[in-house]
């Protein structure tokens, strides 16, 4: 048996990639609706790292951490959404063995490390709401330097054990992967083996990597309530309000999908549904969170008009 899952395993030099309904009129619709949202996703993220570079009022560690957020969303639509639009207009559809496994690494590093900076900027909020004397101590820009790398080698180990022991299954043909790219749940429907260790280690993962860090922004968000509502002054309430809502709107957007995805057994992977949830946080949440950043956020919009003025008037 062990021969044979070798055989299996170097065998493979590529995976067909399902993705949408192959009837044309459908794929060219939806390769249309793609690449909309997806220059929709790079224009509305790099105008945003754009303004904070540039506007000098915008130089602070929640805009620090912003610029982050809109960065890794970019690469995050970039590792999915260009392979989507060329299976859309290829008849194919194949990706290479090795094309997979990278796909498959780093897009769970982006998304680890987006897990872990939605919970370094609900810690960011807490210093900046309860300890506002504090705050340029305790959030200094080394201290955020030191945050980003945490974020990333965090996401890098988890992305590393998770594509390992996914990788290095044997699989069976006809190596088709219903999915619209190389994800976790997707591929490990196509091992010829036993795939219980993988779930126990995948829900283990899941429960540190998704847990961990939402409760540790559900415990920044108990004491900023907890810290605003003894606030007396409404106008004060609502200010403090107006600097969270935005955060906890797409913490919700990505957990929760991300959550359902990643910590349940590959048994329970159902294709149509998981599809559906892995669209919405990989690339609607990365279209989303430039918009609602930038609607609900006053310095964003004034930095946006500024720009527009220094334009005019150049």
């Amino acid at each position: 048996m062990q021969s044979l899952g070798k055989k299996n395993h170097s065998s493979v030099s590529e995976f067909i990639l399902l993705g949408f309904p192959s009837e044309a009129q459908v794929r060219m619709t939806l390769f249309a609706f793609f690449l909309l949202l997806y220059l929709i996703t790079l224009l509305g993220n790099g105008l945003i790292v754009m303004l904070i570079y540039l506007d000098s009022h915008l130089h602070t560690p929640m805009y620090f951490f912003l610029s982050v957020l809109s960065l890794v969303d970019i690469s995050y639509v970039t590792t999915t959404v260009p392979q989507i639009l060329v299976n859309m207009v290829c008849p194919r559809r194949t990706i290479s063995w090795g094309a997979c496994a990278a796909q498959m690494f780093i897009f769970l590093v982006l998304g680890i490390a987006e897990c872990v900076l939605y919970a370094i900027m609900a810690y960011d909020r807490y210093v900046a709401i309860c300890f506002p004397l504090h705050y340029t101590l305790l959030i200094s820009h080394s201290t955020c330097i030191k945050m980003v790398i945490v974020c990333w080698s965090i996401g890098i180990t988890g992305a590393l054990i998770y594509t390992v022991f996914t990788m290095h299954l044997p699989y069976c043909g006809p190596y088709k992967i219903d999915h619209f790219f190389c994800e976790v749940p997707a591929v490990l429907k196509l091992a010829c083996a036993d795939t219980s260790f993988n779930d126990r280690l995948d829900f283990i993962l899941g429960f540190i990597l998704l847990s961990v860090p939402l409760s540790l922004i559900l415990a920044s968000y108990v004491r900023i309530f907890t810290f605003i509502f003894r606030i007396r002054s409404a106008q004060g309430r609502l200010k403090s309000f107006s600097t969270c809502a935005s955060h906890v709107t797409v913490v919700i957007m990505f957990y929760g999908p991300a959550i359902i995805m990643y910590m349940r057994p590959s048994s329970w992977y159902d294709l149509e549904p998981d599809k559906k949830l892995a669209l919405f946080y990989n690339v609607v949440s990365a279209f989303l969170n430039p918009i609602i950043y930038s609607l609900r956020n006053k310095d964003v919009k004034e930095a946006f008009l500024k720009i527009l003025r220094v334009r005019r008037t150049a």
